[in-house]
């Protein structure tokens, strides 16, 4: 991958020169510059054997670039880029090929009271004292050490909310942080690296179900920097980036990396410039990981916290369960079924006695197109509660009976129906070995996911609760209850219950549609938080390995 990457590159060079670039691509060139050569900088310090020949060319038109006036004294005319430029410099110091007169000039605005100085958000703090050090230019900064407690990484960050942006803050922390790979950090008080290493292996999910190589080559290279290499997560990564490298050596980059005006109708600089970034990333990536000089650390142990959802599970049974009883029962049924299985959840079916008491008594002569309207789920769940207190409704009765006597004259039922007659079963409406025949003996197929992995991070800027609380579902039912994604999931619903119970934040005030969007939102909430509340009592059951 390395190798046929860099000749990609090093084919490409020239364009790399702001001064062959057009007006408008000066900048774009400067900055492809800097990466390009912190890319062959990196090589020197990784490798101890001589460059080779595609990174020794990249590393003679850096140079060349690097000699010109009219490209070193940009650097004191515009302090606020010091750091395109030093980055250029360590390059060259790192390759052995060191200019007195360049660490001058960088020396200078070093010290000139703002290029230093000048407010910067933190990772970029980090980004400032990476390049001073590596140029060996002094300074009185604060340490890499006093920086990082105010970092992304550093503050727990809840994964679904990340954007692109934030994940390269992360990414970039780590590498200024480790010094690629070459320092164990001063890590903040109270910091978890195995906290770290989950948040990347989480991203990477996310990243990898977006199919954006950019950010999954940059966590990838975060997990070789923290000396992981026993993991999943980065063996997928592998795997995608390999398969998604061209022939000739080059990774295209995410959607939307170069601004459409840029390339203006020239396909061979928008195929250089949309990926030439994600093309270093993955040679990074492949050199961190054959490089001697990276440490190796055993795997850190993630942290395994519980969040508590039971009582948020109880109070939203009970607002959901209290609202319902002003509502007609035709309409609000599913409301009543979700109340009846969280109630069960709880192991306290009492929660919901009073609302199925007073639905099977008002939809006791219920036309059978009512049940049919909402679905055997609805229904079959809303059935189940009311066995379980001993309740009847007439209509309902009536409707499960035909149903069941209308499947019994079936030969055979699709896979999709497997899980209805499931149900009829549980309600003792079908023969067990009926059931056997008419399904073959075929396992109910798993329900498709509502909300999927690249979804979620759209779902929660949304403000799509039910697809957030789809998503947690659907993990609990997966056995992923305890995975980061699903934590910080449930981490953000959790923060949207009020103190009545009900859940999300509507943002209107119109009485009626506050309380049609919040009891859709507790419904959602309900079916997701009994579902982690059934996977962590399962979990607390299982049996356990021995010591």
């Amino acid at each position: 991958m390395e190798t046929q990457a860099v000749a990609w590159l090093a084919a490409r060079r020239t364009l790399i020169d702001p001064d062959e670039a057009a007006t408008d691509r000066v900048l774009f060139a400067r900055k492809a510059l800097i990466e390009t050569a912190f890319l062959v900088g990196l090589r020197a310090r990784l490798d101890p054997e001589p460059l080779d020949g595609d990174y020794t060319a990249l590393l003679d038109q850096v140079e060349g670039i690097a000699a010109r006036p009219s490209y070193r004294e940009l650097i004191a005319r515009d302090e606020a880029a010091l750091l395109l430029y030093a980055g250029t410099y360590a390059a060259l110091r790192l390759c052995g090929r060191e200019d007195p007169e360049f660490r001058r000039l960088i020396t200078q605005a070093a010290a000139g009271g703002y290029a230093a100085v000048f407010e910067r958000i933190p990772y970029r703090q980090l980004d400032l004292l990476h390049t001073l050090e590596l140029c060996g230019v002094p300074h009185t900064l604060p340490a890499v050490d006093q920086v990082l407690p105010f970092t992304l990484l550093c503050n727990r960050p809840n994964v679904i909310k990340l954007t692109d942006r934030d994940i390269y803050a992360i990414t970039h922390t780590i590498f200024y942080a480790t010094d690629f790979g070459l320092r164990q950090p001063r890590w903040p008080q109270g910091f978890d690296p195995g906290a770290a290493v989950e948040l990347l292996e989480a991203l990477l999910e996310l990243t990898l179900g977006q199919g954006n190589a950019d950010l999954v080559g940059e966590l990838l290279c975060c997990l070789l920097c923290l000396g992981v290499r026993d993991s999943e997560e980065a063996r997928r990564a592998w795997e995608f980036l390999t398969a998604v490298q061209e022939a000739d050596g080059r990774v295209n980059g995410p959607a939307g990396v170069v601004h459409p005006g840029l390339a203006d109708g020239d396909d061979a600089y928008r195929h250089w410039a949309t990926g030439y970034h994600t093309t270093i990333v993955a040679a990074l990536a492949a050199l961190l990981d054959r490089s001697p000089r990276v440490a190796r650390r055993p795997r850190p142990s993630a942290p395994a916290p519980r969040l508590p959802v039971e009582q948020p599970l109880r109070q939203a049974v009970a607002w959901l369960a209290d609202t319902s009883l002003r509502h007609a029962p035709a309409a609000t049924l599913p409301a009543a079924a979700a109340v009846a299985h969280g109630a069960g959840a709880l192991g306290d079916p009492g929660l919901a006695r009073p609302l199925l008491l007073d639905f099977s008594e008002r939809l006791a002569d219920a036309e059978a197109e009512v049940w049919q309207r909402h679905g055997m789920e609805v229904v079959g769940e809303f059935a189940s509660g009311l066995r379980a207190h001993g309740i009847t409704c007439a209509s309902l009765d009536l409707f499960l009976k035909s149903t069941a006597a209308a499947v019994e004259l079936l030969d055979r039922v699709p896979p999709q129906a497997v899980h209805n007659v499931q149900r009829l079963v549980a309600l003792g409406l079908l023969a067990p070995q009926r059931a056997a025949a008419l399904t073959g003996g075929t396992e109910a197929p798993p329900p498709a996911l509502e909300t999927t992995l690249a979804d979620l991070p759209g779902a929660w800027k949304n403000y799509h609760l039910g697809q957030v609380a789809g998503f947690i579902r659907d993990a609990a039912h997966a056995g992923r209850a305890q995975h980061r994604i699903t934590r910080d999931a449930v981490s953000f619903l959790l923060a949207q219950q009020s103190s009545c119970g009900a859940f999300g934040r509507p943002a209107c005030d119109d009485p009626p549609s506050r309380e049609r969007a919040l009891m859709s939102w507790t419904q959602s909430a309900i079916t997701a938080l009994a579902a982690v509340h059934t996977a962590h009592g399962a979990a607390l059951t299982s049996p356990q390995p021995g010591p």
